[in-house]
């Protein structure tokens, strides 16, 4: 999803506005989420970006997306700019060897 918001419009509560984004967004996530996995993946990885513009937008987590889209209702932005693009990742594992081999000396007794 890449997609610019207008956070003014007439006739209705800029507070209005932004909780209809906020509902916008987790409804996609939400739908993205749900969506098949490839084989050989564990989850979903969600890139999300905000800014004024695309040229501005800056790189966030999901759960600071709808922080940072409060902040702008706060910074009276005209617009803003918000991209959320979702990847199959698989989760890393820890390298075994480390991890079996070396053990802590404060947990002989």
């Amino acid at each position: 999803m890449k997609k610019v918001f207008a956070l003014e419009q007439e006739n209705k509560h800029p507070d209005r506005i932004v909780e209809a984004i906020k509902h916008e967004l987790r409804k996609y996530v939400k739908r993205e989420r749900n969506k098949k996995l490839p084989e050989g993946s564990d989850f979903w990885q969600l890139d999300c970006k905000i800014g004024k513009s695309s040229d501005e937008a800056e790189i966030v987590l999901f759960a600071e997306l709808i922080k940072s889209l409060d902040k702008a209702r706060e910074e009276d932005w005209k617009e803003c700019y918000i991209e959320i693009i979702s990847t199959a990742t698989q989760k890393k594992l820890q390298d075994e060897e480390n991890s079996d081999d070396s053990i802590d000396e404060n947990m002989i007794l």
